[in-house]
């Protein structure tokens, strides 16, 4: 075989290797672009609205792992005071018009300055928050 043959047989078994490794990489990808991937649109969150009875229940479950005693619980004033170390903390619970439901948590004579805040971090968590 003359050496331009040669030139020519070795072009062509290379060309024919490349379509085959080609061919061989998009038989691979092919199956691929058939499995997407459908991630939630970001922002939907779907969380069930706070009911009185269990806003009522957290808040009060809140002063109670922090250590205060309990002094008065009234579910139909949505009130709630509990007491530490001389200080007073209490918690007003209502229900608006539109049905979501407010809590809010209140302070006196507290000597631990950080005590309001783990009251309400607990009562986050117990709201799953």
């Amino acid at each position: 075989m003359s050496p331009r043959g040669e030139r020519q047989l070795r072009s062509t078994v290379c060309s024919v290797a490349r379509r085959l490794a080609l061919a061989g990489v998009w038989a691979c990808l092919l199956p691929l672009a058939g499995c997407p991937y459908y991630a939630a649109p970001p922002g939907t969150v779907v969380m069930t609205p706070a009911s009185y009875d269990r806003s009522f229940a957290a808040a009060a479950g809140a002063m109670r792992d922090e250590g205060l005693a309990i002094t008065v619980q009234d579910p139909g004033t949505g009130m709630i005071a509990g007491t530490l170390d001389g200080g007073t903390v209490t918690a007003n619970v209502y229900q608006q018009s539109d049905g979501s439901v407010v809590v809010k948590f209140d302070t006196a004579d507290a000597r631990d300055p950080t005590l309001i805040h783990r009251v309400v971090s607990r009562y986050d968590r117990r709201m799953g928050r």
